[in-house]
């Protein structure tokens, strides 16, 4: 340690930065004024120690004289400055303001209409839906080709019929877990109240294959039946479907 000490000091000293920063401001001085160049000037005078006063001749704004007469309390921190240059001369992107708007509803009202979404072929023995072996082939001739039936899960069909016991169409309800499902008598009577219908059948699957109906299946099925009597919409049936049989609550008693 003792002979690094005493060659340190014979070694050619660099000569100071003043020099060089200040041909670096002269620089500055010939080129355009941006406030994309300023924070690096800035950034790079608090770095260069004496040289920093160079710089800051060449980079002062044109109120300099006005922030020098005032208190230093008062004056603004040349961070702020930056930011507030750049604040001022940096364009937002076009549209900015528009991306963001907060959502509301339309207050408007509009009109609704019911639009069939396929036709389905049937033959005319199964048009006619006063048994419960109809309703089960007509559930295995269209259900499973809807778009949206899942076998996996359990699915809540309704068949609308006209006084006749005719069928008109059927509507997918809801898709449910592979043991459960959500049914609601608004969802289940909408359809069935626009399309003027005079009865319908509640259609089921299990997809356990054991169509067996549960205690769940019997409690919605006899607030549906009560629903129905309000509206005077008959709930003809409700069947279960299993693989390959089915069963009807009607046909088990259920109904009263």
């Amino acid at each position: 340690m003792g002979a690094i000490a005493k060659i340190a000091p014979a070694l050619p000293r660099h000569p100071p930065p003043t020099v060089t920063v200040f041909a670096f401001a002269e620089l500055l001085n010939a080129l355009p004024r941006t406030a994309v160049c300023l924070p690096f000037c800035e950034a790079s005078s608090k770095r260069q120690g004496d040289g920093q006063r160079f710089q800051k001749k060449a980079m002062k704004p044109t109120n300099t004289k006005n922030e020098a007469a005032a208190p230093a309390s008062v004056r603004p921190s040349e961070s702020k400055r930056a930011a507030m240059v750049l604040n001022e001369d940096t364009p937002t992107l076009p549209g900015f303001d528009n991306l963001v708007k907060p959502f509301r509803f339309e207050s408007q009202p509009h009109e609704y209409k019911v639009m069939a979404l396929r036709e389905c072929p049937t033959p005319d023995s199964l048009l006619l839906c006063d048994t419960p072996q109809q309703a089960a082939d007509y559930w295995r001739l269209h259900v499973p080709t809807h778009p949206y039936f899942n076998p996996e899960c359990e699915c809540f069909v309704v068949l609308i019929l006209n006084t006749r016991k005719r069928i008109k169409g059927h509507y997918l309800v809801t898709v449910g877990l592979m043991d459960t499902l959500l049914v609601h008598p608004r969802e289940v009577f909408r359809l069935a109240v626009m399309t003027s219908a005079a009865s319908i059948v509640l259609v089921h699957n299990h997809p356990s294959g054991d169509p067996t109906p549960s205690e769940a299946d019997i409690k919605v099925t006899r607030d549906l039946i009560r629903v129905g009597q309000l509206l005077k919409i008959e709930v003809v049936d409700h069947l279960v479907m299993g693989t390959p049989g089915h069963q009807s609550l009607r046909a088990l008693g259920y109904f009263y």
